[in-house]
């Protein structure tokens, strides 16, 4: 979600547009990361979403059991991420941080959860590798973002093609994990007024190998 990383999208914009009541991508979770839950492993294992915005993906993984810490570069955003968690009932860390300066320490988390959080090259290389390293043996990443066909939709995302991903890029980003899910294609996307309607995306489920 939030990353004043990209071109052109610095804090200010974000604080900008997470500043209104509604939240703006909605407060349900992401079909697909719905859809790959089970693949996690299992609660109350440590969690860490990253350009997590307002909280929506966070609080549903905090609300399976999981330890939740949620990090975006918005304060405005996670401040609704934490609002968001209280409201359903749920323990919520959220860490204000550029993706650039956050640490992702090594075999520190059980799951990283990467949901249209789009980078530009090099930073996505950059915290897509040391997410890979940050696993603890049978950690597992769930990824969803936006492809370069999306350009012609319309429907969300960044508008510039260096923020937007391919399989074949992640495929070596995330080079040393079991690719359960890895591909392109086009769904519906239904997350508040800014994801909605036909898109292209591509999706990605891996584990780090048990040593």
């Amino acid at each position: 979600m939030s990353q004043s990383g990209r071109p052109g999208s610095g804090t200010h914009q974000w604080n900008s547009r997470f500043s209104v009541p509604d939240y703006v991508y909605g407060t349900k979770p992401n079909d697909f990361l719905v859809a790959s839950a089970p693949a996690l492993p299992p609660a109350p294992a440590r969690v860490v979403s990253l350009g997590e915005g307002e909280g929506r993906n966070a609080v549903y993984l905090a609300s399976l059991g999981y330890q939740v810490t949620a990090v975006d570069a918005s304060d405005v955003g996670l401040r609704k991420a934490q609002q968001l968690a209280a409201e359903r009932g749920v323990p919520l860390e959220t860490v204000v941080s550029d993706l650039a300066d956050f640490p992702l320490t090594p075999e520190t988390w059980d799951a990283v959860v990467c949901i249209f959080c789009h980078l530009p090259m090099p930073l996505r290389r950059q915290v897509h590798r040391a997410a890979v390293a940050s696993l603890r043996p049978g950690g597992v990443v769930v990824l969803e973002a936006y492809t370069p066909a999306q350009l012609s939709m319309r429907t969300g995302g960044p508008p510039l093609r260096e923020l937007l991903y391919t399989a074949d890029e992640l495929r070596e980003d995330f080079e040393g994990l079991e690719l359960s899910v890895l591909l392109e294609r086009e769904r519906e996307v239904v997350e508040g007024k800014l994801h909605t309607g036909r898109a292209a995306v591509v999706q990605l489920v891996g584990r780090k190998p048990v040593r």
